[in-house]
């Protein structure tokens, strides 16, 4: 798909993807029955549903979030390159966004500001069982279209990385193929993420079209991969996937994963983790890893024991982000 690259790459993984800051507060219960939240569930909210919640909450902890931003993280914590295209407002929460990510390594690459709509923000109630609830507002984030994509970030980058969460709009998807477009040109590699099965079932048609026109590596999870190619059984996606990708890395939990190409596939066992305590973010750490690994020209069976090991670390405590340099754990 790509031709020969024309100059050295100057990130190893650029991201594209939803810029949300995540918003976490500690509450009582009494919190979730006053405004009405519908406790352990994830809901999506509109913009004054979103301020008023923000309004309500008091003392909040905030971060940059988002799935493609978390695995930039990854990448950067394992002594990567990393590079992270996404579409925030010029406000307090669009400041913490660029600031948090630039304070890990990560080069931010915002697109335009749109100044009607704010930084998009998950708002995270923790209750005193452990228990997250929230509520997601996507807002200017889910805005990003072609023109919002930095070309020469893309071009600089040995792997463009696609978050299938920001797919939902049609100029989503065109900066998506912009991004991929531009890849290709300056000789890199494409990978997408499916995000989750929901995402597939909503775009099935558009992501089966992509992995087969653009995508050089496809991650996801089993419930995905099938999902995606509307099958019951896991060997028949895996079957289907080889047709159309030449490289798919396939999460199935505890078993590991699967690394599918044309010719093979191979397994790998996941990393033992003591006390699982929050698989948020497990995904996009192992993609993380993985990256890492492969844009080193590691076997891929190496790429995928970093992944595992990048899973281990953040699915063992609270949080989708390491809190331990992960380079410290594969060396």
């Amino acid at each position: 798909m790509s031709t020969a690259p024309s100059t050295p790459a100057k990130y190893d993984v650029v991201g594209v993807g939803n810029a949300l800051v995540d918003v976490i507060s500690h509450a009582d219960d009494g919190f979730i029955a006053q405004y009405e939240l519908v406790k352990g569930s994830m809901t999506l909210v509109d913009t004054d549903r979103a301020l008023f919640l923000y309004r309500a909450l008091g003392s909040a902890v905030e971060m940059s979030g988002g799935s493609a931003a978390n695995t930039m993280t990854g990448v950067a914590s394992l002594g990567g390159t990393a590079a992270y295209i996404g579409k925030v407002s010029a406000d307090e929460l669009g400041d913490v966004f660029g600031h948090d990510l630039r304070a890990v390594g990560v080069q931010f690459r915002p697109g335009r500001p749109d100044h009607e709509t704010p930084t998009g923000r998950c708002i995270i109630v923790v209750t005193p069982d452990a228990e997250r609830t929230m509520n997601t507002y996507l807002g200017v984030s889910s805005l990003l279209c072609a023109t919002d994509i930095d070309e020469a970030t893309v071009a600089a980058g040995k792997v463009l990385y696609m978050e299938g969460y920001l797919f939902d709009r049609d100029e989503a998807k065109a900066a998506f193929r912009r991004a991929a477009a531009v890849a290709h040109a300056n000789g890199r590699q494409v990978s997408l993420t499916l995000s989750d099965s929901f995402c597939v079932d909503r775009h099935r048609d558009d992501f089966r079209s992509l992995v087969t026109d653009e995508v050089d590596i496809l991650f996801g999870n089993r419930d995905e991969l099938t999902a995606l190619y509307e099958v019951e059984s896991f060997d028949e996606a895996v079957r289907c996937v080889q047709r159309d990708c030449h490289l798919a890395v396939i999460t199935v939990g505890s078993e590991g994963c699967y690394v599918i190409t044309r010719d093979e596939v191979l397994t790998a066992p996941a990393e033992p983790v003591d006390h699982v305590l929050d698989t948020t973010g497990a995904g996009d750490l192992f993609a993380a890893g993985f990256l890492f690994g492969y844009t080193r020209d590691l076997h891929l069976l190496e790429c995928a024991r970093l992944g595992a090991i990048a899973a281990a670390e953040v699915i063992s405590h609270v949080g989708p982000r390491p809190l331990v340099e992960l380079k410290s754990l594969i060396s």
